[in-house]
């Protein structure tokens, strides 16, 4: 009992994390329709980007962990941010009306150059940052016991927090009904007065935003990352996009929650050696019952 409790915690962390990334796949697929395959990179970046905030900050002699944490957070988000504008102004917008295999080939191309970019400058060995918040709650189930680590806590209360400002922003605010009426109808929301490109943009900024707070809590937690590590972590949140139903932001969630719950209970109670075989073999299955995913809408071909 004890160890299912232990790997639940930890799936509903990595889950969340999952859930934060596919945020960006499912935001943009809403908007324009595409798939920005260099958004696991974006993750990538803001790994690194969170190593050399860290490293600024200790230079200067901060050493409190509050501010630590949240001047990284801080730097990271609007740097990666700053990288997501840039993405969409070079590889998505001169090529807006063309066809949607152009798109795709530049989205690959971008993130061959993200990831050559930061071999070359930061190097290729395998990059670490030092353990910044220790320590753990224990409670004790029979003859054992589940540990949850203050990290983790962190990381599941920021994943929280961000899909809740984000749900908000989305729902109740003025950019949210800019972007709900572009997702619908873009060609009628520019008619309207929306200027469509600067909320396309915008999207692609808060879905980096969005993988920055993934890759501050990732990088914080495991401590080692290298510049090939966006691929992976990007398979996996565009899969938990499109189990959860890709263009809706509840779904990325969802979807990242039961991809990151099903891979730590296959890996603590079965082997960890084929747990993405049943992640995948569990979005397929899913995907055969519901083509759409599972909070998605089926489509509709415009007339």
């Amino acid at each position: 009992m004890d160890i299912v409790l232990q790997q639940l915690v930890n799936g509903l962390t990595l889950g969340s994390v999952y859930g934060l990334i596919a945020i960006g796949y499912t935001m943009v697929y809403g908007i324009i329709g595409m798939i920005n395959f260099a958004h696991g990179d974006v993750y990538m970046v803001s790994a690194y980007i969170t190593a050399i905030a860290i490293a600024i900050l200790t230079f200067f002699g901060i050493e409190s962990f509050p501010i630590i944490i949240i001047g990284t957070l801080f730097l990271t988000v609007a740097v990666t941010g700053a990288y997501g504008w840039v993405i969409e102004r070079i590889a998505y917008r001169p090529l807006r009306n063309s066809s949607r295999l152009a798109v795709l080939i530049s989205a690959i191309g971008m993130s061959l150059i993200l990831q050559n970019y930061v071999q070359l400058s930061q190097g290729a060995n395998q990059q670490g940052v030092p353990t910044l918040l220790t320590g753990a709650i224990r409670f004790t189930v029979g003859d054992g016991f589940v540990q949850i680590t203050y990290m983790k806590l962190l990381i599941l209360f920021v994943s929280i927090l961000g899909m809740g400002i984000l749900t908000y922003v989305i729902q109740k605010t003025k950019l949210g009904r800019m972007c709900r009426a572009t997702q619908q109808d873009r060609k009628m929301a520019s008619i309207l007065g929306i200027d469509t490109d600067k909320v396309i943009s915008t999207v692609f900024v808060i879905g980096a935003m969005m993988a920055a707070l993934a890759g501050v809590l990732i990088t914080l937690d495991y401590g080692a990352f290298d510049f090939y590590v966006g691929f992976i972590i990007g398979i996996k949140a565009f899969t938990a996009a499109v189990l959860g139903g890709i263009g809706s932001l509840p779904g990325a969630m969802l979807g990242g929650l039961i991809l990151g719950l099903s891979e730590a209970l296959f890996a603590g109670l079965i082997s960890s050696d084929y747990k993405d075989v049943f992640s995948f073999s569990l979005l397929v299955l899913i995907l055969i019952i519901r083509p759409s995913g599972l909070l998605g809408k089926p489509e509709v071909e415009k007339v």
